[in-house]
C-alpha cells in the first residue's frame, strides 16, 4: 500500500481580482500622496510609510474610498463563510483601515495585528512579477521540519522549496488583487526594488463579534454598542 500523505490544519489564505476604474484609480492615487504629504517613510527612510502610524487610520470613512471598502466588506463575508462561519451570528466591523506607499527600497518588517481577527490588503499597483516587493506571509510552525531548524537551509536535510516545508509564502502585488488571512499571522513586505514604481496598497483590519440582538456566545465579545465605557476617575 503506497503511503499517503494527508495535509492537516489548512491556514485559509484568500485572494480575489477586483476590477478597478481606472479614472478612480488615479483619483484615488492622488488622494494617497495628498495624505502621505511631504513625509517619505516610516520611521526612517527606509520604511514604508503607513497611514497607520501617522493619523491615516480610517480611510474606509474617506469618499474616495468607501466603494472600494464595500467590495472589500462583500469579500470579507465571502472568506468568513468559506471557512465556516455562520453570518447569521456574527457582526463584521471596519476597525481599521490605512494605506501604505512605500518607494524604491522600502519594506515593511515582520508583523502581526494582535487587536484584529481578519485582516485583508488590497494593492492599487503593482507589475505582478514580485519586483517591486512581495507580501510575505510567514508559517506560525513548521512541525513537517521535525528536527527543528532543520528547514532553515544552510545546507541542511530538506530540499529548497518543499511544498510541505515552506517558511513562508510570497504574493506578488497588482492592481485590484485582494488578499484576505487571519490576523494573527506573521507577514512582511519585501523592498520595493523598482525605483520608477511606487508601491500603493490598503490595509483593512476586521474585529469579529456577537450580533446586536441577541445573547452572545461565549467566545465572541457583545456587540460594541452594547459595551459601558467608564470614565477615568481622578483621586
Amino acid at each position: 500500500m503506497a503511503l499517503q500523505i494527508h495535509a492537516l490544519f489548512p491556514t485559509a489564505v484568500a485572494t480575489a481580482q477586483l476590477r478597478l476604474d481606472p479614472l478612480e484609480l488615479a483619483a484615488q492615487l492622488q488622494t494617497l500622496l495628498m495624505l502621505r504629504g511631504a513625509d517619505e517613510g516610516n520611521p526612517n527612510s527606509g520604511c514604508a510609510w503607513t497611514g497607520d502610524l501617522n493619523g491615516v487610520w480610517q480611510l474606509h470613512r474617506h469618499p474616495d474610498f468607501s466603494g472600494l471598502t464595500d467590495r472589500v466588506v462583500e469579500q470579507a463575508w465571502a472568506y468568513l463563510s468559506a471557512v465556516g462561519f455562520d453570518q447569521a451570528k456574527l457582526a463584521l466591523h471596519v476597525q481599521r483601515c490605512w494605506p501604505v506607499l512605500s518607494d524604491w527600497d522600502q519594506v515593511v518588517g515582520r508583523h502581526h495585528h494582535p487587536n484584529a481577527h481578519l485582516s485583508a490588503v488590497l494593492y492599487l499597483s503593482g507589475s505582478g512579477s514580485g519586483e517591486d516587493g512581495v507580501l510575505r506571509i510567514h508559517a506560525p510552525s513548521q512541525p513537517n521540519e521535525l528536527v527543528p531548524g532543520s528547514a532553515a537551509g544552510h545546507g541542511g536535510p530538506i530540499a529548497a522549496g518543499h511544498p510541505l516545508n515552506q517558511p513562508h509564502w510570497d504574493l506578488a502585488p497588482q492592481p485590484g488583487l485582494l488578499v484576505l488571512f487571519p490576523s494573527r499571522l506573521d507577514h512582511s513586505v519585501l523592498a520595493n526594488g523598482d525605483p520608477e514604481l511606487l508601491r500603493c496598497s490598503i490595509s483593512f483590519d476586521f474585529v469579529l463579534t456577537a450580533p446586536v440582538d441577541g445573547d452572545p456566545p461565549e467566545y465572541l465579545a457583545p456587540h460594541p454598542s452594547l459595551w459601558t465605557p467608564q470614565p477615568l476617575e481622578v483621586n
